[in-house]
């Protein structure tokens, strides 16, 4: 399918749909691996990301179709670690509609989150899959876009 994509940098007013898209992406995840995983408010998500945007805390690239509207998004946010030599961006949130899939549109999306990382003075991008062996898919694509795997697992506690 030959379609007219665009990439551009969110603003504050991108929110509402791009909030949706999270829904979306955790609504897949958790329906994948059968257990309620995430929390998710609409307007409580809407509201969170316009704060993270306005505060460049939280850096969001969307992908759009011609009439089709936003079709996917990757959500980049700065870190600063030691080991990774000064900052780096990690990969929070990363999701193409699933009638997109397969288009090139992650793609995209990942050749523009380098790019504005290369421009930070990034020296890396992570990104953690969501659970394996479901989404074996993400991380074959996630390889084929030059990431590597370095091992370990993405623990949490919650306070």
């Amino acid at each position: 399918m030959n379609m007219n994509l665009t990439i551009k940098k969110a603003a504050t007013y991108d929110a509402h749909e791009i909030a949706l898209m999270v829904g979306e992406l955790l609504s897949e995840i958790m329906s994948t691996i059968g257990l309620q995983a995430f929390n998710f408010s609409l307007d409580e998500t809407t509201s969170r990301l316009k704060d993270f945007i306005k505060r460049e805390k939280y850096f969001v690239f969307v992908a759009q179709s011609g009439t089709a509207g936003p079709i996917g998004f990757i959500a980049l946010t700065e870190s600063h670690a030691l080991y990774a030599e000064g900052a780096f961006g990690t990969i929070p949130e990363f999701f193409v509609r699933p009638g997109f899939r397969s288009q090139s549109v992650g793609l995209r999306l990942v050749e523009e989150a380098k790019t504005f990382g290369l421009a930070r003075g990034w020296k890396r991008l992570e990104v953690t899959t969501p659970p394996l062996p479901a989404f074996d898919k993400t991380l074959a694509f996630y390889e084929r876009e030059g990431f590597a795997i370095t091992g370990g697992r993405k623990l949490k506690v919650v306070l």
